[in-house]
């Protein structure tokens, strides 16, 4: 049976993330960084909105498509640095998917909705775009926040956790809270959002 086209979205995706020299150790297998955390964004999604429209989910699994290419350093370190160093990674995002999804036949409008929600438009507005950043929140906190937390001070992480928090819905909140964190991370996460 032939792929569908949108199966096929979804592995050229990987085929691009599977580039990145970036690896990430889990249980002693090396993965591309990318490659996981896009793997990760979907299963994520799903378990979070099982009935995620196909353009939804696509915007998931691109959310850092070839992300490493443009690095941090190339930008001020600074919170003015960052956000330029945000828009400009969002924009390659969209771009690159576009390309994929022209490539397998997608029409404009189908493309232009997926490009709608990598670039995050409308936030607490738009259900899916709301929906995709609860997802990203959700990913974070759930596997990579344990490991970022070791390497700062706690007031820079209560910090960043009441920015995440600001961003979810009320769904995610709930969902963050049933996450396995350890008692140190939910001494923290709670201290956020207090």
């Amino acid at each position: 049976m032939k792929p569908t086209r949108f199966e096929t979205a979804i592995a050229l995706i990987d085929e691009k993330n599977s580039e990145d020299t970036n690896t990430y150790d889990v249980f002693g297998i090396k993965y591309p960084k990318e490659l996981l955390y896009s793997q990760r964004m979907t299963r994520k999604l799903l378990q979070f909105e099982p009935n995620a429209s196909k353009a939804l989910q696509i915007a998931a699994r691109a959310q850092h498509i070839c992300r490493w290419k443009i690095p941090r350093d190339e930008y001020p370190m600074d919170r003015v640095g960052y956000l330029k160093w945000r828009e400009t990674l969002k924009k390659m995002h969209a771009k690159l998917t576009e390309e994929i999804l022209k490539r397998v036949g997608y029409d404009d409008i189908f493309i232009d909705r997926v490009s709608f929600l990598i670039n995050k438009k409308l936030i607490k507005k738009n259900e899916e775009t709301q929906t995709l950043e609860d997802t990203i929140c959700l990913v974070f906190l759930d596997y990579y926040f344990e490991e970022f937390a070791e390497k700062h001070d706690d007031d820079k992480i209560i910090d960043i956790l009441k920015k995440t928090w600001v961003k979810m819905s009320d769904k995610g909140h709930e969902e963050a809270l049933k996450l396995p964190f350890s008692d140190k991370s939910l001494a923290l996460v709670k201290k956020a959002i207090s």
